[in-house]
């Protein structure tokens, strides 16, 4: 029996991050992680929506959180309605769904914001049954799928969600080995700056290449401990958040 998908209290880690767990998934495990105080846009949701079928996303909203509180809690609210409606039906075409759900999250955000306001988005629906997902990647950083020695990168299929009425998101399907990672991050974990040098994808790369890939809750937030590495004792200047959908290996 598929237990309810909601999160369970946040544990604190020795650099200060707030890690949500959630209850299994059939053969794999999702955990995000946000490091510090939240300055920015960022936020993540994730639902189940149908018996064996999860909706997540990752989402950075543009600007200062003070600034854009109230479009984080509009759209925060369109993808809880918005996923529930487009993916609760077993037989749904994903692909479609996804595009429709990404139109509605581009609506609210348009709507909520009292100027152009663009927040960079990766969304995906996971299945169970296939260890699939269709994703959209709305100008965020890629989505990156290790599998062995390998990653793959999801980049964008669109643009951010917010700046055109008329956008277009492009939902691709990718398959999730068995043994495999996806790991989402946010552009402040790109940017990490210290002494002028990134933390950069590569350094995203290199340390995922270079942990197991058993447990999501210890990819999200071995990904963080690692740029909290690199920033030594320079403070972080914008959001540092994880997301990490890990397939159990058979």
């Amino acid at each position: 029996m598929k237990l309810p998908f909601q999160r369970t209290s946040p544990t604190a880690t020795a650099f200060s991050s707030s890690c949500a767990e959630f209850p299994p998934i059939d053969g794999a495990e999702i955990s995000a992680v946000v490091h510090g105080t939240r300055l920015g846009g960022d936020f993540y949701h994730f639902m189940r929506t149908a018996p064996h079928r999860v909706v997540f996303g990752l989402l950075d909203v543009a600007g200062h959180r003070a600034e854009n509180h109230a479009i984080i809690s509009a759209t925060r609210d369109t993808f809880q309605q918005v996923a529930c409606a487009k993916f609760s039906d077993e037989d749904v075409n994903e692909a479609d769904a996804m595009m429709e759900f990404c139109t509605e999250l581009n609506a609210t955000i348009r709507r909520s914001a009292s100027a152009v306001c663009v927040c960079a988005a990766f969304v995906g629906c996971y299945s169970e049954d296939f260890g699939t997902i269709c994703y959209v990647n709305a100008g965020h950083t890629p989505g990156l799928l290790r599998h062995g020695n390998e990653i793959v990168e999801l980049r964008a299929t669109g643009l951010p969600l917010g700046l055109f009425a008329a956008s277009t998101y492009e939902a691709p399907t990718a398959h999730i080995a068995p043994g495999s990672a996806l790991l989402l991050v946010s552009r402040g974990v790109v940017e990490a700056l210290r002494k002028k040098q990134e933390f950069g994808l590569h350094g995203v790369k290199e340390h995922l290449l270079s942990i197991p890939v058993d447990h999501a809750n210890v990819v999200a937030a071995s990904v963080l401990d690692a740029v909290q590495q690199h920033l030594g004792a320079t403070p972080a200047t914008n959001d540092l958040t994880t997301l990490a959908l890990v397939r159990q290996a058979k």
